[in-house]
């Protein structure tokens, strides 16, 4: 009977704690503060929504967090990351999608773990079947200590970020890079076939064509279609003398560059006639 009744008691305790740890008390701030990251990549977005504990003069890796053990990469709800897009994580293709990001961390490297079941309080009730994906990188000394935890996206390009983990004295960087060329070049196809394409549109995927080494004589005829829809902009000029240095006709780039100087004097545009400038003297040296 003693033993039913403190049986009794446990559960009632486990009840009474999950419930008021899910729950918020209305008007009172959380102990860790949640923080929510965006981040644009290829045509996608990265979001990242975190609480960030502090370390109030504790010893956090290999005490408070545990070496080798699953941690929930923050406090409170384990951390969630939603990609709108296909991304590859340090080479790994990842479907587009939102999963926990969930973290082993060890001395010199940590475990990255994205589990497909979102929405749980800490890693309590983490189960490796879940999993997605699991990999490995490094964990290096932090730039200067970190009191709360700080996740940051670096170094972000059209096509790569690095997502940053820093606590305490541990920097921790995931590689991410777009996985959706496939798509942004067949958006591009559909928009180039419509009977009327707007300036924007014209200028975008000439821009994108040039710096992803596209298929330059498909640009170079979008160019040519530009000049005509759009003959006082100097912007195609520019990007005309770019590809065709790139295909060696030397004459052809001096001469489109040399238009574009015309033509953006003549608009008072300060910006293009600068850089048909640029790719005059560029093209002259070649």
């Amino acid at each position: 009977m003693k033993k039913t009744i403190n049986t009794m008691i446990i559960m009632i305790l486990v009840l009474f704690t999950s419930v008021t740890t899910y729950a918020q008390v209305p008007g009172v701030p959380n102990t860790s503060t949640t923080q929510t990251l965006t981040q644009e990549l290829g045509i996608g977005k990265i979001t990242l929504t975190y609480s960030r504990p502090n370390v109030k003069g504790r010893e956090i890796f290999g005490a408070l967090v545990p070496y080798g053990e699953v941690w929930r990469t923050g406090a409170n709800t384990s951390t969630q990351i939603t990609f709108t897009e296909n991304v590859l994580l340090e080479g790994h293709a990842i479907p587009a999608g939102s999963y926990s990001l969930f973290t082993i961390p060890n001395k010199d490297s940590w475990t990255i773990i994205l589990s497909k079941k979102v929405g749980d309080w800490g890693s309590y009730s983490y189960k490796q079947e879940n999993d997605f994906l699991r990999f490995n990188v490094k964990a290096a000394a932090a730039k200067q200590k970190q009191e709360t935890l700080t996740f940051g996206f670096e170094n972000a390009t059209t096509e790569n970020t690095v997502l940053n983990l820093s606590w305490d004295k541990i920097s921790v960087d995931i590689h991410m890079q777009s996985n959706d060329e496939e798509k942004i070049l067949a958006n591009i196809d559909r928009l180039m076939a419509e009977k009327e394409v707007s300036n924007l549109v014209y200028f975008t995927s000439i821009q994108y064509y040039y710096l992803h080494n596209k298929d330059t004589d498909k640009a170079l005829g979008w160019i040519a279609r530009a000049k005509k829809d759009f003959p006082k902009r100097g912007s195609y000029r520019v990007y005309e003398s770019r590809m065709l240095l790139r295909k060696g006709d030397k004459a052809g780039a001096i001469k489109a560059a040399e238009e574009g100087i015309r033509i953006s004097t003549e608009s008072n545009d300060s910006e293009y006639l600068r850089l048909n400038q640029e790719a005059l003297a560029i093209a002259k040296k070649k």
